[in-house]
């Protein structure tokens, strides 16, 4: 793969580590998601990066176990839905009426997508 392109896949898999950072503590914005972004864009950017994201405390197991099952534990589907509904309502009454629908339109699609997966068994 040309430096560019690995370059480019490196960049982006920081840019969704960021994100998924911030989405700790913004309930709008979903962390795992972000994480395995991060994870699937230094499998090709950076095996480094990888290897450091695989490793990390925090961030390394979600990777691990979704590379390894494929499928998200109930109890993390259920946290999800629930901190997005809590975001979408805040937002319903933070943002202007025009703006109000799209944070909970974006996170009815997260939840369609999280739901649509496999759920890991205990």
């Amino acid at each position: 793969m040309p430096t560019w392109q690995r370059v480019l896949w490196l960049l982006a898999g920081i840019a969704s580590l960021v994100l998924g950072f911030v989405g700790i503590f913004v309930p709008l914005l979903p962390t795992t998601p972000f994480v395995l972004l991060a994870a699937f864009c230094f499998s090709r950017g950076s095996s480094r990066c990888e290897r450091w994201l695989l490793n990390h405390k925090l961030f390394g197991p979600m990777v691990r176990d979704w590379r390894a099952t494929r499928a998200v534990p109930l109890r993390a589907k259920q946290l999800a839905s629930v901190m997005m509904l809590f975001g979408s309502v805040t937002a319903w009454f933070k943002l202007p009426l025009l703006w109000a629908w799209l944070p909970a339109a974006s996170c009815a699609c997260v939840a369609w997508w999280l739901w649509r997966l496999p759920t890991r068994k205990p």
